[in-house]
């Protein structure tokens, strides 16, 4: 039995997230075609796949933010081509560690963006593409591509008000004296407590929880059901 996910949003949703993929794709496809072999292309064009899911499909997530896109790609790229150009005999090798660095940096740096890895990958799988580029290949297509995602996702998220990008510039509506119902410290350190790195902003985890405690609505069925108890009584 296939496990339902653990999330519901509507049939809307679907199609608007799916409309921005194809044009960043598209886009950041066609850049790299002005640069690179096809092969290479293909690889990058994989790689901001990855990120179109974010931007378009979880916009308002931590992985999806600016500096998340900008700063994963651009650290894992940087390690991709140091690893090619240092194992450029052992792929394997140089890919494994390409992937893993980028991933302790992107942490350090608090970038962490799952694609970024994907861009790691690419650059050493470039092969002699990319050795002949060298660091040229972090400039473009990579930075590049991934300049045209974020543009892409600031204008074409901004018609919709509830798919706030970057998430820093919206603002919760509030009321005057109204109080958070869990501190902001508290969540931050709940969070530490995890241990694990959590794709939710504080923000959410609130609105989450004031949802959560509201009263639950009548369901329809029921609501129905008892009308017509009364009608025939």
């Amino acid at each position: 039995m296939v496990r339902k996910l653990a999330y519901s949003v509507s049939e809307r949703e679907h199609w608007i997230s799916g409309a921005g993929g194809v044009l960043g794709i598209f886009l950041a496809w066609w850049v790299s075609k002005l640069t690179l072999d096809d092969h290479t292309a293909i690889l990058v064009a994989s790689s901001m796949g990855s990120t179109a899911v974010l931007l378009f499909a979880a916009p308002h997530g931590a992985m999806s933010q600016p500096w998340a896109v900008f700063g994963g790609h651009l650290v894992s790229s940087i390690i991709g081509v140091t690893c090619l150009l240092w194992i450029p005999d052992d792929p394997m090798w140089a890919a494994s560690l390409a992937v893993g660095l980028s991933i302790t940096a992107m942490y350090i740096l608090r970038c962490l963006h799952a694609p970024g890895g994907a861009s790691a990958l690419a650059a050493v799988l470039g092969g002699d593409t990319v050795l002949a580029m060298g660091y040229e290949f972090v400039l473009s297509p990579i930075m590049l591509n991934a300049l045209i995602m974020l543009a892409v996702a600031i204008v074409y998220n901004y018609p919709f008000a509830w798919r706030r990008y970057p998430q820093a510039w919206a603002r919760r509506q509030s009321h005057p004296g109204e109080k958070a119902m869990i501190p902001h410290s508290r969540l931050v350190y709940a969070l530490s407590q995890i241990d694990t790195f959590v794709d939710v902003t504080d923000e959410d985890l609130q609105r989450i929880y004031e949802l959560a405690m509201q009263d639950e609505p009548k369901a329809p069925e029921a609501s129905g059901s008892l009308a017509a108890q009364s009608s025939r009584a």
